[in-house]
Parts: structure tokens; sequence; C-alpha cells
């Protein structure tokens, strides 16, 4: 456990591994990383797909959440504790639905992000705020940090709660934003955790997204080595 005295544990709650189009990141490394820099649960959210995600899980099951960034006809959802991949391009309000029938946290990725294709219309957030859990109130690839005090503003605004994570799509910005919850188990206490919940939040620098195109490319060039 990561803090003793206080009994909180580090989340990461917004990563990528190598089975997203923009990651390299193994799953194996993923864990390392993690161990090495005590990071007590690691949420993989893989683009429209679990099964990075599932992997880890297998190889370390305590640690390991299993989560899913998914890009909806309106703008992208993230999602924890999910047991059965939601496909890309469906509406909000079917992709919403397909996560509550399995019991999965919903929350909103980077929402005002507009250098982003993810990013979000207010007049559309408006209108699934109140079926969503959360807001990703920080995401540490937000290049402005206005994207962000943007959400933070959001999520107070509507009651919801907040969460922050790296978006880490390479091994060295895993733990750049994480939150510090009591010890949870299962999706209904990591809810109840987020009444106490701590944040350590930091940008990266803009220059971790050229590490996403370079991963594009060289993907495109050696497709038979990855998933």
């Amino acid at each position: 456990m990561s803090d003793n005295k206080s009994n909180f544990i580090q989340v990461e709650t917004h990563l990528h591994s190598c089975f997203s189009l923009d990651s390299l990141s193994e799953p194996e490394t993923i864990l390392k990383v993690a161990c090495k820099k005590n990071i007590d649960r690691v949420i993989i959210t893989d683009h429209n797909t679990i099964a990075g995600a599932l992997i880890a899980k297998q190889l370390d099951p305590q640690r390991v959440i299993i989560g899913e960034e998914i890009m909806t006809t309106k703008g992208e959802l993230l999602a924890f504790y999910v047991t059965q991949e939601v496909p890309s391009m469906l509406t909000p309000t079917e992709t919403i639905l397909r996560l509550r029938e399995q019991g999965a946290f919903i929350s909103v990725s980077h929402p005002f992000d507009k250098l982003r294709k993810g990013a979000w219309k207010l007049e559309d957030l408006c209108e699934i705020a109140p079926h969503v859990d959360a807001i990703e109130i920080f995401n540490s690839r937000c290049m402005f940090p206005h994207y962000n005090h943007a959400a933070q503003t959001f999520a107070r605004v509507h009651h919801l709660r907040g969460t922050a994570g790296s978006d880490a799509h390479a091994p060295f910005e895993i733990g750049r934003s994480l939150m510090l919850l009591p010890e949870f188990h299962n999706n209904a206490q990591f809810k109840n955790a987020f009444t106490q919940a701590k944040f350590k939040m930091r940008l990266s620098s803009p220059i971790v997204h050229f590490y996403s195109r370079y991963a594009v490319w060289y993907k495109s060039r050696n497709s038979n080595n990855f998933p």
C-alpha cells in the first residue's frame, strides 16, 4: 500500500497499452512501471478495446482494473470496471446503456479539449450529465490548462464526481496524475471512496503527443508485430 499512515492508495485512472493504436506500451511494461512507482491500481483504458486490460489483469489481478475509452458519435467516454467490450461509434445513449447493464463506472474523458476529436459540445455533455458518474477534471495530456478548468467547473455545477489521470500512452507518463483514495475492492467501494479523494495532478510536456504520432507511424510500418 502506498501510504500506510493514511491508508490511502494511489490510483492511475487513465492509461493506454499497445492495444491502442497510438501506444507501444506492453502490458508487462505498464505493470513494472506501476510497481516501481508504487501505484496500487491501474485502470487500463485502451481505445475501444479491453484486450490489453484483460492481459494485464491476468498478470496482476489485484493491481489492474479493466477499463475502456470509448468513442461515441458525440465524444469519448471513459469506463471503469468493464466486463464486456463496448464498440465505438454508438450513440452516447446506447453506449451508456451498455455500460450500465454491466455495472461499469462511467466518466467523460477530457471533455473540453478541443484539440482532440473526442471533445464534447456543451449541449451534448449537458444531455448526458445526469447519466454518468463522473467527469475527468484533470487530464495530464491537455495542452492548455483551461480545458481542465472548464471540466472542473462543469463537474462542480452538475454535482458530479471528478476523476484525474495521466492519459499515459508511454511508460514514462504513467503516474503523472494520480488519485489518492481509501482502499477499495469493487466498483461500489470505488464510488464511495470519492468522498475522501485527493489528487496529484501534473500536466505533461506537449512532447508526449509526438510519441503518440510516432507509435501510429511505427505500427503502420510494423503491423505484423502488434495487435
